[in-house]
């Protein structure tokens, strides 16, 4: 089906979902399912956190005037890295990629620049982005023409940049190279929004419907099957297949799709929901992002206030971890035994930067910095994705803190 076609059918649908709002009110019967832990996807999630804040003291030090930070400098960022450790004992763990010295006035103020290790995977990481320029862009245009008003907030966006593969101060080095395809705009209260100027038909096709053959359901409407990966045992129980039948009966809502005629508090507009977090988790280079950064998008985005519900809902298609005193939601589909199934070149750049990571972390505690790249694991270790562990409360949105501790 083409895009023009497909555009047709979806108004076709919209429209009666007007007329008969009342055919897609809750009739599913929901169950309701124990919360289970993912120690593979969990072990990611910790690694990548040490990982991203690495990377973007690395992006600060680069900003930096100077040339380098200092100890004083960085003593408040640790709520904004996402570190569970002082930011001055995080840079004196990794040597391979941070060099520390006394300050030229002020001996007793440690310092920190980059190594040449450091600033030549920084070289190869800004090649990658120069090479995967209009992929950047095609993934924020996506993020943006989801949004109601087709514009977010630029300090919503901001936080987002390390999971959508975006450079550095994007908004000054990637967002003036396409006037036409974005415009910076002057919210009311003087804040910056970002907004995409082009609508491109091309683009509003989401990752599920590009993977999924069409086929009928019995109300003879086009669907798409979300891929479900259900933790062990929940897959076989019968309730559980018969609640995933009726919703995946249900008529697909492209995310891309004005859903302002559709009942806020039908089957549908959850199914709909669902569909947007799916997209969203698509765009991002690992599959996966904070709660909160999601939070920060809400109204523009048409997700109810207590969203959180349709990941713990929904386990076959999402898993909410709570690792590292925040709260991240990863697309399962996305991992397979604990690695990227299609992993995005750079995500593939930052495995080496974080084996950089591990290695001097080892020369610091071993005493000697491994030769062979090929014979160390960038993982950190072989976690089966299959080792899960159920909690013994169930996990609802009242469980989940208000705000993430270290959240940007």
């Amino acid at each position: 089906m083409n895009i023009f076609a497909h555009k047709n059918r979806l108004l076709q649908l919209l429209n009666l979902c007007h007329h008969h709002q009342h055919q897609w009110r809750r009739t599913i019967v929901k169950v309701r399912l124990k919360w289970v832990k993912n120690r593979s996807l969990d072990h990611i999630i910790d690694k990548e956190t040490d990982l991203k804040a690495a990377s973007l003291l690395k992006d600060a030090v680069k900003r930096s005037s100077a040339g380098f930070l200092t100890a004083k400098s960085v003593a408040d960022w640790q709520k904004l890295l996402g570190l569970t450790v002082p930011v001055l004992r995080f840079l004196r763990r990794y040597p391979s990629l941070f060099e520390e010295f006394p300050h030229p006035r002020w001996p007793s103020l440690p310092c920190f620049r980059l190594t040449e290790t450091a600033q030549l995977l920084d070289s190869l990481e800004q090649q990658i982005h120069h090479n995967h320029e209009n992929d950047a862009v095609e993934r924020l245009s996506k993020i943006l023409m989801m949004m109601r008003t087709k514009t977010a907030p630029l300090h919503s966006l901001q936080p987002l940049k390390w999971d959508l593969g975006l450079p550095d101060c994007f908004e000054k080095t990637l967002i003036p190279k396409f006037p036409e395809q974005f415009q910076l705009i002057k919210y009311p209260n003087g804040l910056t929004g970002l907004k995409v100027s082009q609508w491109r038909e091309d683009l509003a096709v989401s990752s599920l419907q590009r993977m999924n053959e069409h086929r009928e359901s019995k109300r003879g409407e086009s669907t798409l099957v979300f891929p479900m990966r259900f933790p062990r045992g929940y897959g076989a129980q019968k309730k559980v297949r018969s609640w995933m039948e009726e919703f995946e009966k249900l008529p697909y809502i492209s995310p891309y799709a004005d859903c302002s005629k559709i009942d806020a508090k039908s089957d549908l507009m959850e199914k709909r929901v669902v569909g947007v977090l799916h997209e969203f988790l698509s765009l991002c280079i690992h599959k996966k992002t904070k709660r909160n950064y999601l939070r920060s998008l809400r109204e523009e985005l048409s997700l109810p206030h207590k969203f959180t519900r349709i990941f713990t809902r929904y386990p076959g298609i999402f898993y909410l971890s709570l690792k590292c005193k925040t709260t991240t939601v990863t697309l399962r589909e996305g991992y397979q035994s604990g690695k990227l199934v299609d992993p995005h070149p750079l995500a593939r750049h930052r495995d080496k930067f974080y084996h950089v990571m591990r290695t001097g972390l080892l020369y610091r505690t071993k005493g000697a910095l491994l030769e062979d790249a090929d014979h160390a694991d960038a993982d950190g270790g072989d976690v089966s994705e299959d080792e899960e562990v159920e909690t013994s409360d169930e996990f609802c949105e009242d469980d989940v803190p208000d705000s993430d501790s270290e959240d940007e």
